[in-house]
């Protein structure tokens, strides 16, 4: 059940990032954060009322406030670094996300056995390889690096976090819920200042209404995919639900593959090979 789940995690966080990628295109990513994260919260809200979920509410719920402060944290300094460059470094280096979760898990006494232990490096090492990792060429922004850690630090908080939030299914709408409702509150502040700086909060013909099924996609993927983690951490080891989990990279890029035609480098090629022998060995130990 951990594999099964992580792995539709990482499906929904890799088709979230790439609906997102598409979005910016067309407006600012922070409204695209705000107005998706907004419906993810209307939905979120509707299913607590209709779960009676507020009667879960108890001190497990300061674990999912700190990840609704630190989720937009770590995703602002995500995108400056992207905006710094360059993307094949920016991109690779923040799957180093995952030693946060899998720190704590071994922490709490989990041991992967042998295979699992091969399963863990050779994923890992296949998601860099999907991220297109830039060797050489353009210098590395020495502030680009710096985000990035952070925002790798702040995501795999994050992760930890969501894991920790909930113990039951009704309970975990309102962890998801109080998330959503924090990661809104802090992006429309930003929004708000941003556009007191002058940067336009939509395009200049005024909000793109055709594209709110495509916003309303990515914020509902996000969040379900903060709910298919937690189930996977709370039902088997932390360290293969994390790993697992953070092939996102590699759905993202096959993604673009497939929709606008964009080409693998062979490295990345290679790394959603590698990611795949990884989750095999993940599976089988």
């Amino acid at each position: 059940m951990t594999a099964l789940f992580a792995l539709a995690t990482s499906l929904l966080w890799g088709l979230a990032d790439f609906g997102g990628g598409l979005l910016t295109r067309r407006m600012p990513a922070l409204t695209v954060v705000v107005v998706s994260q907004t419906v993810a919260a209307v939905v979120l809200g509707a299913l607590v009322a209709a779960t009676g979920g507020m009667g879960e509410a108890g001190p497990r719920l300061w674990f999912a406030l700190a990840a609704g402060v630190i989720g937009p944290i770590a995703l602002l300094s995500f995108y400056e670094a992207l905006a710094l460059g360059p993307m094949g470094v920016v991109s690779p280096l923040a799957t180093l996300s995952v030693a946060v979760p899998v720190g704590v898990g071994l922490t709490l006494g989990e041991r992967p056995g042998l295979l699992q232990a091969a399963g863990i490096t050779v994923a890992v090492t296949g998601v860099v390889l999907a991220g297109g990792p830039q060797l050489r060429g353009t210098p590395v922004h020495r502030r680009a690096i710096l985000l990035t850690l952070v925002a790798a630090l702040g995501f795999g908080t994050v992760f930890a976090l969501i894991a920790e939030a909930s113990t039951t299914l009704t309970g975990l709408f309102l962890a998801l819920f109080v998330m959503r409702v924090v990661n809104v509150a802090g992006g429309a502040a930003a929004l708000h200042v941003s556009v007191r700086r002058g940067a336009p909060a939509c395009p200049g013909d005024g909000f793109p209404w055709g594209s709110l099924p495509a916003l309303a996609f990515v914020g509902l993927a996000d969040v379900a995919a903060n709910g298919t983690y937690a189930i996977a951490a709370r039902h088997g080891p932390v360290t293969v639900a994390a790993v697992l989990a953070s092939l996102y990279p590699v759905v993202t890029a096959l993604a673009a593959r497939g929709f606008l035609s964009e080409r693998l480098r062979a490295a990345q090629a290679a790394g959603a090979g590698l990611a795949l022998v990884g989750t095999v060995l993940l599976a089988a130990g």
